[in-house]
C-alpha cells in the first residue's frame, strides 16, 4: 500500500504550527501517510487588517522568515525546506532564541546543510520573485479552505481532490500510537463532503514537549 499525501502549511513563526508539524512527523511513524510541509503566511493573510499594535509589528517582521522558507522550498526542494524548518523551530520555539530571527535563520541553514546565500532572500523586497512565490504558495492554502483561519493548514489527498481543514491545534503534540488515532480522525473527516468544522477554547500555551 503507498503512502497517502498530507501537506501541511506552516508560517515558520507559529508556534501552534510547529507543534502540529512535529505530530504529523509522529504520526507518520505509525501510519502509511508521506507528509509534505509548504509555506503560507500570516503576514499576507493579515494584510490590511485593523491589529492590535503588538501583533501588527510582530507580522510586519515575519515576512523574513517566511520569505526563506519559500525560497529554499522553491530552489531546493520540499525534503530541503523540511530539513530547515526543523533546524529553525529547533532553536526559535523550542530554544526559545526570539532575540534576532534572521541568525536563527542563518544557523538553521548552517544546520540544514543548504547554501548560506539563500539568506539573501530574507528581507523584505515588495513584489519581488520571492514574495510573488510566497503570496502563490499562500494562496494553495487559502483557496482550500477560505480567508477566515490561521496556520496550520492541513490538506488530505492530490489536486482537486484535496479537503483541507484549519488545524489541528496541539498541545503538546501527540505521541506514537495516539498521533495516528488523530490522524485516522482527521482522515474520516475528510472524506465526509458536509464536514466543515470543529472547535473548542484553547485553554493552554505553547508546550514543545
Amino acid at each position: 500500500m503507498s503512502a497517502r499525501p498530507v501537506e501541511l502549511f506552516v508560517d515558520p513563526v507559529c508556534p501552534y504550527a510547529w507543534m502540529t508539524s512535529r505530530w504529523l512527523l509522529r504520526a507518520a511513524e505509525v501510519r502509511a501517510v508521506e507528509p509534505t510541509f509548504s509555506v503560507m503566511s500570516l503576514s499576507v493573510l493579515n494584510e490590511g487588517r485593523d491589529l492590535e499594535k503588538g501583533y501588527r509589528r510582530m507580522l510586519d517582521d515575519s515576512w523574513g522568515p517566511a520569505r526563506l522558507a519559500i525560497e529554499i522550498s522553491r530552489t531546493e526542494g520540499a525534503a530541503a525546506f523540511a530539513c530547515w524548518y526543523t533546524a529553525w523551530g529547533e532553536r526559535y520555539h523550542v530554544g526559545g532564541q526570539h532575540d534576532d530571527r534572521r541568525a536563527v535563520a542563518v544557523a538553521a541553514l548552517d544546520a540544514a546543510g543548504l547554501p548560506a546565500e539563500l539568506i539573501e532572500a530574507y528581507a523584505p523586497v515588495p513584489g519581488d520573485a520571492v514574495e510573488e512565490a510566497l503570496r502563490a504558495s499562500h494562496e494553495g492554502a487559502i483557496s482550500r479552505v477560505g480567508e477566515d483561519v490561521g496556520t496550520p493548514v492541513i490538506s488530505f489527498g492530490n489536486g482537486e481532490d484535496s479537503v483541507a481543514y484549519f488545524g489541528p491545534v496541539v498541545s503538546p503534540a501527540p505521541k506514537g500510537e495516539d498521533a495516528g488515532r488523530l490522524l485516522d480522525a482527521l482522515e474520516t473527516m475528510s472524506s465526509l463532503p458536509g464536514f466543515y468544522e470543529l472547535k473548542r477554547s484553547r485553554t493552554v500555551g505553547p508546550d514543545f514537549r
